[in-house]
């Protein structure tokens, strides 16, 4: 890892990291700049579970002193059947090849950019889900946080917009399914051989501040300039990916 590539991960962390905590797809910029500065595809996806660890501690702890909590009776239907989920995902994730992941992974950014520009909203009007069909979803959301993660934050505010939840709240919840969907899939990763922990710490430390500054934002409202930035750059970033530039 170059001193170049410490800067692009440490400045890029940081901005993904603040567009993590405000709804979503930060992860969608990590993956590739770690890719850009030399880590394998797969490697990749697993240094930047370090940096989603430690970035959405930051965005809690920043929530918490913006006096925003959960009741923890909220995250009962939907933690156990995501980290069943995540587990599977990141075990499933890891027998991919580098090149297979890489190309699929700036394929599947399309789809994201677009859920990004047409960004769920949260209706606190919606009528909940019955229990059995919660778990079902939040299991499938738990694989593809613990496959893939990027713009996981995304899916989750589309499946609590039928909790009744606000915003804010919503947000939050998202924080706390990240960190522990990322505290079962990292060891997967990590017992596989699947972490570069010298970029993996750089990106960490830019994605903590960012996630930290990000969850400051979201709740008073100045996410659209930031959100704006990073699409562009995310298309840049996928058409790299599957070969275009």
């Amino acid at each position: 890892m170059t001193l170049l590539d410490a800067v692009i991960l440490l400045v890029g962390g940081a901005f993904a990291g603040a567009v993590n905590a405000m709804a979503g797809g930060g992860s969608m910029l990590t993956v590739p700049l770690l890719v850009v500065a030399g880590v394998p595809g797969v490697a990749a996806n697993g240094s930047n579970r370090v940096g989603i660890l430690t970035s959405n501690v930051a965005s809690f702890l920043s929530f918490r002193r913006e006096g925003k909590t959960v009741d923890p009776r909220v995250l009962l239907p939907i933690v156990p059947p995501a980290l069943v989920g995540s587990l599977v995902g990141a075990y499933g994730i890891s027998q991919l090849t580098d090149e297979t992941f890489e190309r699929a992974f700036g394929l599947l950014m399309i789809p994201l950019i677009i859920l990004t520009v047409r960004k769920p909203q949260v209706r606190t009007d919606a009528d909940p889900w019955p229990v059995t069909l919660t778990a079902t979803v939040f299991f499938i959301i738990g694989i593809y946080a613990g496959a893939i993660q990027a713009g996981v934050g995304l899916v989750l505010l589309a499946a609590l917009s039928r909790s009744g939840l606000d915003l804010i709240t919503a947000n939050v919840v998202k924080v706390i399914f990240i960190f522990l969907a990322t505290c079962i899939a990292l060891p997967v990763f990590i017992l596989d051989g699947n972490v570069r922990w010298g970029p993996a710490i750089v990106l960490a430390i830019g994605l903590s501040a960012g996630g930290w500054i990000g969850a400051k934002l979201a709740v008073r409202g100045g996410e659209k300039p930031i959100r704006i930035v990073m699409i562009i750059a995310a298309i840049a970033l996928a058409l790299r990916l599957i070969g275009v530039l």
